[in-house]
């Protein structure tokens, strides 16, 4: 009995004894808080997370995915952190030991928020795409992700720098000065830097769209949305450039949503040519045109006196946006109206000049 009175007076006299300013007792203490929190960690991993992944892969949304995911990757090191600075905080250190554990535990704190912002933003966008295809879309934000990355990083850090103390209105000052000493030097990159946005948020053309710049013969393909520039793909072959002010600032025509297209073209002919035969054009031209195939015909009239001609205006549609199929049925259209135009003996006019000399009297 008087061995174990003097064991465990022993074992109080060691748990009381000081050691940087803390008891043996404190830091045994400080220990079980560690483990303990770990442990309970490790449970709940092995229990609780591993039941939900479980169940989150048997269902067909992917938001509970992304909230398994955001637990596993951002919570669960946040309560590490939290039980390691619980533990810290139940020791008696001094000032500057403890002013370097808050300083630490911030960073770290806002580390793993800046972290779980961005995989939520990049998780959120890839269960989008999964709905929407839009390849122009999914092309520019790609490119604008990064960007992303370094405000976010850059609001964390300030954010963390305001929080320790440090005064930033001044360097938020200078950074707004030089903002705008940049924007002035460089006018021309950032009304392309705009142009991206309003192709990025309007959406006047997208990837493989084929489109015409009005008031130009400069047509093509889309390839290519970049910051500053967009690339298209030629008919015949060529790259094309163009920067994004300049698309932005220009008439397009995007042929994408082009469901038929409408056909309007004259023909001339001979002021020689009879009334009669006047009269039957515009029949034989309709019956030439509704025999082509997947045209609707629209209107075929004696349109006006030219100088060298009689012209008629002809107007139909070809129920398709194929372009060969357009130049086929088109071809067909003219090889008709020139065979029939033979058979009756009515004359194309071309660009002539007739001279009448009247006899005087002698």
């Amino acid at each position: 009995m008087k061995i174990n009175v003097s064991l465990q007076a022993q074992a109080e006299r060691i748990l009381q004894y000081r050691f940087w300013q803390n008891r043996i007792q404190d830091y045994l203490t400080s220990l079980a808080i560690i483990l303990a929190g770990v442990f309970l960690v490790k449970i709940f991993k092995r229990i609780v997370l591993y039941r939900l992944k479980a169940w989150a892969e048997k269902t067909e949304t992917r938001i509970d995915d992304l909230v398994v995911a955001g637990i596993e990757k951002a919570v669960l090191p946040i309560v590490y952190l939290g039980i390691f600075y619980l533990a810290v905080t139940y020791l008696a250190i001094s000032a500057p030991a403890r002013k370097f554990t808050d300083i630490a535990g911030a960073a770290l704190l806002t580390l793993f928020a800046i972290r779980f912002s961005i995989a939520a933003l990049k998780h959120s966008t890839d269960l989008y795409w999964r709905r929407d295809e839009d390849a122009v879309k999914r092309q520019i934000f790609n490119k604008l992700f990064p960007i992303i990355q370094v405000i976010a990083w850059s609001i964390g850090v300030i954010f963390l720098l305001d929080n320790l103390g440090f005064k930033i209105s001044s360097l938020v000052a200078g950074l707004g000065l030089s903002g705008v000493a940049i924007a002035l030097a460089s006018q021309a990159v950032l009304k392309d830097v705009f142009g991206y946005f309003i192709i990025l948020f309007d959406r006047p053309f997208e990837m493989n769209d084929f489109i015409v710049i009005s008031g130009s013969d400069l047509m093509g393909t889309i390839e290519h949305v970049g910051i500053r520039t967009t690339r298209l793909r030629s008919l015949s072959g060529e790259l094309l450039v163009f920067s994004n002010s300049d698309l932005t600032s220009s008439r397009i025509k995007n042929y994408k949503t082009l469901r038929d297209r409408r056909i309007q073209f004259n023909i001339g002919v001979t002021y020689e040519t009879s009334l009669q035969s006047l009269k039957e054009i515009p029949g034989i031209i309709e019956s030439i045109i509704k025999g082509a195939g997947n045209v609707s015909f629209e209107r075929a009239h004696f349109f006006s006196f030219d100088a060298s001609s009689l012209t008629f205006q002809v107007v139909y549609h070809v129920l398709s946006d194929d372009y060969k199929l357009y130049m086929d049925i088109q071809q067909k259209i003219n090889l008709g109206i020139a065979g029939e135009f033979e058979r009756r003996g009515i004359e194309f006019s071309y660009p002539t000049q007739v001279v009448y000399l009247k006899k005087g009297a002698e």
